[in-house]
């Protein structure tokens, strides 16, 4: 009895030892964890704020962000310039809503020729639009799974090739910066860098599969 008493003392000791035991010890492989469920917000347009009258000299601006990770930081900007407090200060992102509308209008037609082609193979190609990247293959997806260091997705579709190694070079305008297909026994790896942090989500569609950045 007295061993047994023991041996759940040891095993506490152990638990408590770390932060939750049942989650894989970080490392440089590793994505910062975040929660199951994604809150969609709305896409920034415009902020405005206004100032009291006593305001003259705008001296820096600090804006606190949430990070992929739920994490909470501050960036802050020297500005250090004289301001009429009768006029308001925007925040604003840089983009054109007209065309996203116009987007949002277009016939699903049309919307789907707006893809833009990255790499076509014998057995696999890619088209992306947006956030989103179409992956046309009859291949089975066997796994898949994000890396960082560059962030990237990495696919596993089953077939026997000896296709050897491919890269191809998105461009600058593209989420997704660069396409490298490489084979093994019995499958072929798909990587698939990006140019910063994301989550995503991958769905069978179609003629393949729906990889869409979140």
């Amino acid at each position: 009895m007295l061993k047994v008493f023991f041996a759940i003392l040891v095993f506490v000791a152990g638990v408590q030892g770390r932060e939750n035991p049942f989650f894989p010890v970080a490392s440089s492989q590793d994505v910062p964890f975040t929660s199951n469920q994604i809150q969609q917000l709305p896409m920034l347009k415009r902020a405005t704020v206004t100032l009291p009258s006593t305001a003259r000299v705008l001296e820096s601006v600090t804006v606190e962000y949430k990070n992929l990770d739920g994490s909470i930081a501050q960036k802050k900007v020297s500005i250090n310039n004289a301001i009429d407090w009768h006029l308001p200060l925007f925040i604003s992102q840089n983009y054109n809503i007209s065309q996203r509308k116009e987007k949002t209008n277009t016939p699903k037609r049309e919307q789907q020729s707006s893809y833009k082609k990255i790499a076509v193979l014998k057995f696999i190609s890619f088209y992306a639009n947006d956030r989103n990247l179409k992956i046309l293959t009859k291949d089975k997806l066997l796994r898949n799974f994000l890396l960082v260091k560059p962030h990237r997705i990495v696919c596993d579709f089953q077939r026997d090739t000896d296709l050897g190694s491919f890269v191809k070079s998105a461009g600058k305008d593209s989420l997704f910066t660069k396409i490298r297909v490489g084979t093994h026994k019995g499958y072929y790896r798909v990587v698939i860098e990006l140019d910063g942090y994301y989550t995503y989500k991958i769905d069978k569609v179609q003629n393949g599969y729906m990889i869409r950045l979140l």
